[in-house]
């Protein structure tokens, strides 16, 4: 039976409406935007605020207003030795509200040696005075995107995708970081908010005007509203599913070298990295602890790990430890590269075995890599070794040939590598992968599929169903910044921005 009140309880819609935080009155900001302490060509300081214009006049002791985006050299002087010469300057100003701010912004391009940066923001600092209404800063860590978002010149989830895009290291992490560099994610759950009110004014009109309806209609009404929302929460779980399996291109692919001593697990490394990052030694243990790097896969950032090698009956008391800890590691990566080396008598040590066959292990896509190809005579030979390994392993794994010495079977096993990734990040539908902030994803758990499922559990009170979509919705406005009383969250976002951005 569902209950329809006799009072009045239009949902209220204002609290849906943007709000923006405006920089009227704030101090201008300045900042290296550049990488500090670095000898370079170039060096850019930005300058946000109303008194861009002033410290440009001061700076290059022009009457004349800088013309908007035109580049103009200019030499800089300091306001306190009137005579030096700081540095001669590329200059470009751009005139508010049409920035990245939103407001006036000075772009100083300066020689980058490391005393003409450090005389120019001196200079600027020497500007500041409070008494003639001059109030002038360094910026904070993220500052000047901060601005931009409280002039609404970006939402939370873009100025993510600028954090996200500036951190990439990979082309995978480049892509996914578009999505909500480029708006796709905000315009995305700005249509979920909109269904969500769409639907909320459907229940309201029953609230309002339930005494003049048939209950046959109510009740119409109320089903499609349910079906529509039963929608839409499929829809957002299935977005949850697609970031939670790209998220992981963000960390980076956890795989891990396991095998023999002197299979050639340091010498992979090196191989697929191009560089000597591993120390490589026919010496039997070399490597007696889990050594791990970065490094770029086909665009994937993946951490690679290099492990001591496991072999039966040691007894030195630091390579048993270190045995231990490459079996561990192993069970805990997303990948396991398990080397084999043809000259051992036995392919795969028992030990190995037995941890191949552990329930640790059993979940862990697994590749066998059989390095040192080049040793055998002929591909007769060759093959004969490769049926022995999937008798050994009951073909569980597929087993890719290669040589590092000689490059044989690289390209198929990067290419090997490549598709995984591609299965465990999400990657390879024809839509690129979706990375979004870890505040983003608690808000769609704990707000927004929180708010649908309590309004399906709700339906049949009418006032109660459409107060648990409101939670809905305002939790897309905490994503996207549209919610009043936001403070607590900017400095989430925005603390682990760079100064100068």
């Amino acid at each position: 039976m569902i209950r329809v009140p006799k009072v009045n309880a239009l949902f209220d819609f204002s609290r849906c409406r943007y709000s923006t935080l405006s920089t009227v009155g704030l101090p201008t900001i300045y900042a290296l935007s550049t990488p500090p302490g670095q000898r370079s060509a170039i060096a850019v300081v930005r300058i946000s605020g109303s008194h861009s214009k002033y410290i440009y006049h001061k700076l290059t002791k022009s009457k004349n207003d800088p013309k908007p985006r035109i580049a103009s050299l200019r030499k800089l002087y300091s306001s306190v030795d009137k005579k030096g010469v700081l540095d001669s300057s590329l200059t470009l100003f751009f005139s508010s509200p049409n920035t990245f701010t939103g407001e006036d912004i000075l772009e100083l391009h300066l020689h980058g040696g490391k005393a003409v940066t450090s005389c120019v923001l001196k200079a600027i600092e020497e500007l500041h005075d409070l008494g003639s209404g001059y109030n002038i800063r360094y910026a904070y860590p993220g500052e000047f995107s901060k601005r931009a978002f409280q002039n609404a010149k970006f939402d939370l989830t873009e100025i993510e995708g600028i954090r996200d895009l500036i951190d990439a290291e990979t082309e995978t992490q480049r892509k996914s970081a578009l999505s909500s560099f480029n708006g796709e994610n905000r315009d995305r759950f700005m249509q979920w908010r909109t269904k969500i009110i769409s639907n909320v004014a459907q229940l309201t009109a029953i609230i309002d005007f339930g005494d003049d309806t048939e209950i046959q209609d109510i009740e119409k009404i109320v089903m499609t509203v349910e079906s529509n929302i039963k929608q839409l929460r499929n829809e957002i779980r299935e977005f949850i599913k697609k970031i939670e399996r790209s998220s992981i291109l963000r960390s980076g692919i956890r795989t891990v070298l396991l095998g023999p001593p002197n299979a050639g697990k340091s010498s992979l490394i090196n191989t697929i990295s191009k560089d000597d990052i591993s120390i490589v030694s026919q010496t039997p243990g070399t490597t007696r602890d889990a050594i791990e790097v970065a490094i770029n896969v086909n665009g994937y950032k993946v951490i690679i790990c290099d492990t001591a090698g496991i072999r039966d009956g040691s007894s030195d008391e630091i390579e048993v430890l270190g045995i231990e800890k490459a079996m561990k590691k192993s069970s805990q990566c997303d990948l396991c590269l398990l080397l084999v080396d043809p000259q051992n008598e036995s392919p795969i040590p028992d030990r190995l075995k037995q941890h191949l066959s552990s329930p640790q292990l059993l979940n862990t896509d697994t590749v066998l890599v059989l390095n040192k190809m080049d040793i055998f005579e002929n591909s007769l030979e060759a093959k004969k070794y490769i049926d022995q390994l999937k008798r050994e392993t009951n073909s569980r794994f597929p087993i890719i040939p290669i040589s590092c010495l000689s490059g044989i079977g690289i390209n198929q096993l990067v290419d090997e590598l490549t598709t995984k990734f591609q299965a465990m990040s999400n990657s390879s539908d024809e839509s690129d992968p979706i990375i979004v902030s870890q505040r983003v994803k608690e808000i769609l758990n704990n707000d927004v599929l929180y708010g649908i499922e309590e309004f399906l559990s709700l339906k049949d009170d009418v006032v109660l169903a459409s107060e648990s979509l409101r939670h809905a919705t305002d939790g897309i406005g905490k994503i996207t910044g549209e919610t009043i009383g936001i403070e607590e969250v900017l400095g989430v976002v925005f603390s682990s921005f760079c100064v100068g951005k």
